[in-house]
């Protein structure tokens, strides 16, 4: 038999290792998509129309009794362009995750409004800033239907596991800042957060960038404490999100504010500021290598990832196996 010249088994090779390393990272076209479940819940009287869930079950979930995990998402409108269906799909079919609930809730026309942070304890929305208007006005009262109507509902509807573990939250953008507002204000309803590209940006001042600095509304939360010492975090940023550096230390704002909310931060005037870390969160790398445990905080900075959908797409399976691990 005449062998290949060793230059061409060399590139056949290295095709051969290309294909079989895309084939392992996309979608498998054969996984076959979880089904879905969808319906109406009725809101109170802050919201103008009835919320459209969306509900993701995990393979054989017709077929048997155990119970699962539920994730519950914020934008659930976004789902079909972050892949989420493909995703879980190619997941399971690789058992790189174990099975979950998704519950997706799709946003309202009036976004900033819902999507912003709270104060439990006060029972008041905490409202920013922004050049498009006021962001968080609702944010309280969604909240409290997230909480008190919503996850009611699915635990009712649908075999959950329904303790703290066994619910994590995820959002992007917007949806981050209320899903990390969830998380951090609620820790005895759920138990992980995801935070996509979140807007830890949105202050209470914007007279100057120096107000800005001094009154971002997530990061004065975290440094009030206290911890949590139940809930998990996965955060993901890119460094291509966008151009301002307001405080012209050459790191994008994304970023700075992101990570001055993990490591702590000094005010305008030199006053410490506490993070996730100094109330004790050990800190690793976003990493599915890295198993969630109470008290983590899993930091994923992705080199020139932009503020979009496609960036999350990327991102979400690595939060899923990291959130989701397949037991054993």
């Amino acid at each position: 038999m005449r062998l290949p010249h060793p230059r061409f088994a060399l590139l056949l090779s290295l095709l051969l290792t290309a294909l079989c390393t895309h084939a392992s990272e996309a979608p498998s076209a054969a996984a076959t998509a979880p089904p879905a479940d969808t319906f109406q819940l009725p809101s109170p009287a802050f919201a103008p129309q009835a919320f459209h869930i969306t509900v993701y079950l995990p393979p054989g979930y017709a077929n048997g009794s155990t119970r699962y995990p539920v994730l519950y998402a914020n934008d659930g409108q976004d789902m079909p362009a972050v892949g989420l269906q493909a995703t879980l799909a190619d997941l399971y079919a690789r058992h790189a995750i174990a099975p979950v609930i998704v519950v997706a809730v799709d946003a309202l026309p009036d976004r900033l409004a819902l999507y912003g942070l709270f104060d439990r304890a006060r029972r008041r929305s905490v409202v920013g800033g922004s050049r498009f208007g006021a962001i968080g006005v609702k944010a309280q009262p969604y909240a409290r239907w997230f909480v008190d109507t919503l996850v009611p509902t699915i635990d009712a509807r649908y075999r959950t596991r329904p303790t703290v573990a066994d619910r994590a939250v995820l959002g992007w953008s917007l949806g981050a800042l209320s899903a990390f507002g969830l998380g951090w204000n609620d820790p005895d309803v759920f138990g992980t957060v995801g935070a996509f590209s979140p807007s830890f940006w949105v202050a209470g001042e914007r007279t100057s960038a120096a107000a800005v600095q001094h009154s971002r509304l997530a990061l004065r939360m975290v440094d009030r404490g206290p911890a949590r010492p139940t809930l998990r975090l996965w955060f993901s940023i890119g460094t291509g999100e966008e151009t301002s550096d307001r405080d012209g230390d050459g790191v994008i704002d994304a970023v700075d504010d992101l990570r001055d909310l993990v490591d702590g931060w000094r005010d305008i005037d030199g006053t410490p500021r506490r993070g996730l870390r100094q109330l004790g969160y050990r800190v690793v790398q976003g990493d599915p290598a890295h198993p969630p445990r109470a008290g983590q905080v899993a930091l994923d900075v992705v080199p020139g990832a932009h503020h979009e959908q496609k960036a999350w797409a990327a991102v979400l399976p690595d939060f899923l196996r990291w959130a989701f691990p397949p037991p054993g």
